[in-house]
């Protein structure tokens, strides 16, 4: 076998008149009056190679096609001035063929390689052709260097990774756990694990008081774009530590990350409160790549003329103002009001044009626009009803008028902290509250005192990352008494004994020594898609599943044989 002497990111004008040996994949051919030009590729990049017909090897080229991999033996030569390519390393050069060796025939390719077309379920049943594609090269490639920087940010700052089992306790709270059969005790299964987090939290205990893991999670839910059944995370927990710890500590590396891989300076992230991210953004994940905040009407002037949008008592009035080169059809701001009135909303828009108004409720509203400082061509949606319903509703509006006006700039990156979230939330299917980010999640105690009665209102010690509108990673601060830890559980209706069959080594190891501590999880693989702005987790991994959970490559999941079914004591039960 010819072997390379060069990856062909390195052929450049400095080898003209050199001998080289390239390695790679046939990615084209061109035939121009019986000189064959073939563009070689490898993940480091692509050269032109040309094969003259009164060269001896000449006659190979006829067996060539697209995918071949082959070893090309040449001289380097520069390109004719009006041949060059710019856009390329190699661009100024091209290589004479004088030696080719075939070291691996191909079919044709059921996908375009270097093309973003064909069906996407196509390319995922054959995607080690796809993963081909330069921008899913580039791609993993930047995965890597950003794993590769943590990893050292983290060992800079004395950290250890330390890994924790994939065969665990399934401990049900929140989504489903993927469970695994045991052979050898029958009856009895593992679970993949959601998140190391008990696990980690057992470490500050043992005494490593600074732990990293970039580790496998599984969670057995529905999918979504930014969401797959196994995910990468980012795990990091701190002892003698608090909520201010891992919030700077966290941003360091975010700040170091972006400047380091991407030439980019965050500047300070700011913090905002849940409450205040619910009131001006309609989200606890805000994109504040635009504005359009949300904003209440002050009404009691207008308090006889508000006809259907007046608030009763308990109820709000807030609007979204939209810049003059934001415009909608009637149908768009119809369809907005239709959807609220369905949620048991009530909405209503107004324009100013010309200095008059138009709109749904421009005949109420005498003299609102003097107060709402609209000018021409600016159009305004408000909405009433209850304040929790208008202000997510409102923010889902927000972010569909932001991607139909375009109003997003690609280009930027805007990076938030939201903290003191409820820490617990009603689960209407349960009947029962239930921990919003998990019941290991610091409360705040002054809350716990002063709302007894009402979970509801009582604030967690937890805090999420957010990068342009996407939740990048979540933490908080830990409990680290067994008698708060007990009082959590009660409260989310897990009765001692339950807690004893499912945590009862954990409450057990709080009774010998746990130090205050506090830690974050960043989505990897969410992290990569934002950083390399794709539009799905698909394109940042490697051998993603569809949406419905398939990995097509493989055929996964799959039947397995009765025989294996019988050795680990299961029958199914197989819908018709």
């Amino acid at each position: 076998m010819l072997k390379r002497t060069h990856k062909l990111d390195e052929i450049d004008d400095s080898l003209i008149g050199e001998k080289v040996i390239i390695n790679g994949w046939i990615d084209r051919m061109r035939n121009l009056g019986g000189i064959v030009f073939s563009w070689i590729r490898d993940r480091y990049g692509l050269v032109q190679v040309v094969f003259d017909p009164q060269k001896a090897v000449y006659e190979k080229v006829k067996r060539l096609s697209n995918e071949y991999v082959v070893a090309i033996e040449g001289i380097v030569r520069a390109r004719p001035e009006d041949a060059k390519n710019p856009k390329l390393k190699s661009g100024n050069v091209e290589i004479l063929a004088e030696e080719l060796e075939i070291l691996a025939e191909a079919k044709t390719p059921p996908i375009y390689i270097n093309r973003e077309e064909g069906n996407e379920e196509i390319r995922l049943r054959y995607r080690y052709l796809d993963l081909r594609r330069s921008a899913l090269q580039r791609n993993l490639i930047f995965r890597h260097k950003v794993a590769h920087f943590i990893r050292q940010y983290m060992n800079s700052k004395g950290f250890i990774e330390i890994e924790t089992p994939y065969l665990t306790k399934s401990t049900p709270e929140g989504a489903r756990d993927f469970l695994v059969p045991s052979r050898l005790k029958r009856g009895s299964f593992y679970a993949l694990p959601q998140s190391p987090q008990i696990f980690k939290q057992l470490l500050m205990i043992a005494g490593f008081d600074r732990y990293y893991q970039i580790v496998r999670c599984f969670r057995d839910e529905d999918l979504r774009a930014d969401r797959q059944p196994e995910f990468t995370q980012v795990d990091l927990e701190m002892s003698f530590a608090d909520q201010s710890d891992v919030l700077n500590f966290v941003s360091g590396l975010v700040k170091g990350l972006y400047e380091k891989l991407m030439d980019v300076d965050v500047k300070e992230i700011p913090i905002v409160s849940y409450s205040e991210a619910m009131e001006k953004y309609g989200s606890d994940k805000p994109d504040l790549r635009f504005g359009m905040q949300l904003q209440d009407l002050t009404c009691e002037k207008f308090a006889n003329e508000l006809s259907f949008l007046a608030p009763s008592e308990g109820e709000a009035l807030k609007f979204i103002k939209m810049e003059s080169n934001v415009s909608f059809s009637r149908k768009v701001l119809d369809s907005y009001a239709n959807s609220a009135k369905s949620k048991g909303l009530r909405l209503g828009w107004m324009k100013k044009s010309n200095d008059a108004l138009s709109g749904s409720v421009a005949k109420i509203f005498k003299g609102l626009e003097i107060d709402l400082n609209l000018k021409n061509d600016e159009l305004v949606i408000l909405c009433a009803g209850e304040r929790q319903a208008v202000n997510k509703f409102l923010g889902e509006v927000r972010l569909d008028v932001a991607q139909k006006a375009n109003l997003v700039n690609g280009k930027s990156n805007k990076i938030l902290w939201v903290v003191d979230f409820p820490m617990f939330e009603w689960n209407e299917e349960e009947k029962r509250y239930q921990a919003q980010h998990h019941p290991f999640t610091m409360p705040y105690l002054e809350d716990l005192e002063k709302y007894p009665d009402d979970p509801s209102k009582i604030r967690a010690h937890s805090y999420d990352l957010i990068i342009n509108g996407w939740e990048m990673g979540s933490g908080s601060v830990r409990i680290h008494t067994k008698a708060l830890q007990e009082k959590v559980f009660k409260l989310i209706g897990i009765s001692e004994n339950e807690a004893k069959a499912r945590f009862g080594f954990f409450l057990e190891a709080f009774e010998y020594g746990t130090p205050p501590h506090a830690g974050f999880a960043i989505g990897f693989d969410r992290l990569i898609a934002v950083m390399t702005k794709s539009s799905s987790l698909r394109d940042v991994i490697a051998f993603p599943k569809t949406t419905s959970g398939t990995d097509l490559m493989v055929d996964a999941p799959s039947t397995v044989s009765k025989a294996q079914l019988k050795e680990l004591g299961i029958k199914l039960e197989v819908d018709e």
